[in-house]
């Protein structure tokens, strides 16, 4: 499904990944961790097609098609999505209004008809339930005044109501607690399935206790220096990172 071959990219001239290797296939969950400072957070920008980083060399293919050059807009609308680690707020924009105009941009850019009002609140309705989403939450503006546990969920209702084929989820779990960790997990694996995929940036194990990575990759200075299973995770919360410096001495 994804496929990044030798990726440099960066922000202001500053290089910051120098050389990523990564395959995705459809039904597979790959786990990004790391120290910070590793890159973590510029590869989720850099697929996704922030305009601020830099792509130097490399590609990006998605579904058989390079997709570096193309806007977020239209990454977006061939089915990848980036939950973010800080959502920013949208006054004045409600929630229910918000997520209506995403998906119809995603069909007209389809050459569909907007999804009819009573399709679109049925399905509203159904993925709030999942989540545990309080209607009321969904007249309010874009995260304005959400708590972080609020603006979490929020971004996995909309990966919810977007179905994406590939769901990037830049450390979904920083700020929150057990309860909300185990909804947000709760709602990935529920929308899991043979035709998607998803990447997990995170720092913690505790999120991949939920979300069970079929691969872990370790970024440190701008490379995975070492991929292995979920295993590799539990190694990495009992020692640290140390031992892969060592090892790359």
């Amino acid at each position: 499904m994804l496929q990044i071959k030798n990726l440099h990219a960066g922000v202001e001239g500053k290089d910051i990944l120098k050389g990523i290797d990564l395959d995705v296939n459809a039904g597979e969950v790959h786990a990004i961790m790391g120290p910070n400072g590793s890159g973590k957070s510029t590869l989720a920008s850099v697929i996704a097609g922030k305009e601020e980083f830099e792509l130097h060399q490399g590609e990006i293919v998605f579904e058989g098609a390079e997709i570096s050059e193309l806007d977020p807009e239209e990454r977006a609308h061939k089915g990848l999505f980036l939950s973010f680690q800080y959502p920013i707020e949208i006054p004045g924009v409600s929630v229910t209004n918000f997520i209506k105009t995403a998906i119809n941009e995603t069909r007209k850019a389809k050459g569909l008809d907007d999804m009819p009002a009573s399709d679109m609140l049925k399905k509203i309705k159904e993925k709030a339930d999942m989540l545990e989403i309080d209607r009321k939450f969904l007249s309010r503006s874009l995260n304005e005044g959400f708590s972080g546990g609020e603006k979490k969920r929020n971004e996995i209702f909309q990966l919810a109501m977007m179905e994406p084929k590939l769901a990037i989820l830049d450390e979904t779990d920083s700020g929150l607690d057990i309860d909300a960790l185990k909804v947000v997990a709760n709602g990935v694996n529920k929308l899991k399935s043979k035709d998607n995929a998803v990447i997990v940036i995170t720092h913690y194990q505790r999120l991949l206790d939920y979300i069970v990575p079929d691969h872990v990759h370790v970024l440190m200075g701008g490379k995975i220096v070492k991929s292995g299973g979920k295993e590799l995770a539990h190694k990495l919360e009992a020692q640290g990172y140390d031992w892969i410096k060592e090892e790359l001495v």
